[in-house]
């Protein structure tokens, strides 16, 4: 069987790089070659700008740059995470610890961190040490994190890094983010999506942000806080989004603006999985929005009302009201995680109601269809 070419990525990778649009958001399933998508993204701008990068960039590969010095368990010295050796170690000491630990605290870490430096500083950091919070003037024990914590820590990390101009200066073309989510639980899913929103209104007037992700919740929120959310008037013209398809070993970009993009079967599978796992969170308003939105779109009314309405909701414009609110993104700035009781209550039985009317096929577990 016959693979997918290299021509055929750098091809939709010179797409991207020749856009004039400076917020792109690209969706694919894992397997389909995002990472490959933006390993060439990154050799064509490299190539455009004498070998040198022109961007900078977090994805799998940046996450192997720290690696656990799991011998030192059973010697008796402190267990610390290494950081191998990169072109990133120089702008190491511009790192702001206070900075890091603003955009940690969204994510309600129970560890505190230390960083290590090479005795000679401009080689940058050797190691960080976590520690327990809240042991006081006392020097507790160093500990491991999770895999979780681990990977929001270094998320945590290059956002802080996003902001060293040493790094960013040099390289100011674009930034791009290649799945910022693997093993986060639901909830940091949805603040994961809103530092990404933060760096967006930091930066989109000046660089080009690519942003690639499998998990088609953080792209649902995402799309809808860049085209209807408080300013998307900003963001609209700016804002081109894709699917990443492969159909016959021949990858392309499908606009889902110009394009039938039917992925409200992947949201509603999304919905049932925490409807069935009893994990509603707040943020999966956003996603039942997007996805009424999506069917109004394909019933040509645009509008999420008349699918309340067709769907036997009663008082539609006060229940779209209270979608829309609870889709705002500042709102879970301020409110828990979990559902209150009736909230929660409004969401079965939008959800339900539309299950009921429409009876989409969802197979938990596995693909959908139609």
């Amino acid at each position: 069987m016959s693979a997918i070419t290299d021509e055929n990525v750098k091809d939709l990778a010179r797409q991207l790089i020749e856009s004039r649009k400076n917020i792109i958001l690209v969706f694919a399933f894992n397997g389909t070659g995002k990472t490959r998508f933006s390993v060439e993204y990154k050799n064509i701008t490299k190539e455009l700008n004498d070998g040198n990068h022109s961007g900078v960039y977090y994805n799998a590969y940046s996450e192997d740059l720290f690696v656990w010095d799991n011998d030192t368990e059973n010697t008796g010295s402190p267990i610390k995470l290494n950081v191998m050796r990169s072109t990133l170690n120089q702008y190491h000491s511009s790192l702001d610890e206070d900075k890091l630990r603003e955009k940690l605290a969204a994510y309600k870490p129970k560890f505190d961190f230390k960083f290590n430096y090479h005795t000679d500083i401009s080689f940058g950091i050797d190691s960080i040490s976590f520690y327990p919070q809240s042991q006081g003037e006392e020097q507790p024990a160093t500990i491991k994190i999770s895999r979780g914590e681990q990977q929001i820590f270094i998320w945590c990390l290059f956002l802080t890094m996003f902001d060293v101009q040493g790094w960013t200066g040099d390289q100011n073309s674009h930034f791009f983010i290649d799945d910022p989510v693997s093993s986060l639980d639901d909830h940091n899913i949805f603040v994961t999506a809103s530092t990404i929103m933060d760096l967006i209104d930091e930066h989109y007037e000046k660089r080009k942000i690519i942003i690639t992700t499998h998990h088609v919740g953080i792209f649902s929120i995402l799309s809808d806080w860049l085209t209807k959310g408080e300013k998307a008037s900003s963001y609209k013209k700016l804002t081109q989004m894709h699917v990443l398809k492969n159909s016959a070993n021949e990858l392309f970009l499908m606009d889902c603006r110009k394009d039938v993009f039917l992925y409200h079967l992947e949201l509603l599978q999304m919905l049932q999985h925490a409807i069935n796992d009893n994990q509603l969170y707040a943020y999966h308003f956003a996603i039942l929005r997007q996805a009424l939105e999506s069917v109004s779109s394909f019933l040509g009314v645009g509008r999420i009302s008349y699918v309340l309405e067709q769907i036997g909701i009663e008082d539609t414009d006060e229940v779209a009201r209270i979608l829309n609110t609870l889709s705002h993104k500042t709102v879970f700035r301020y409110e828990a995680k979990e559902l209150v009781p009736d909230n929660a209550e409004l969401f079965l039985n939008v959800f339900n109601k539309l299950q009921n009317k429409y009876n989409f096929i969802l197979h938990i577990g596995g693909g959908s269809d139609e």
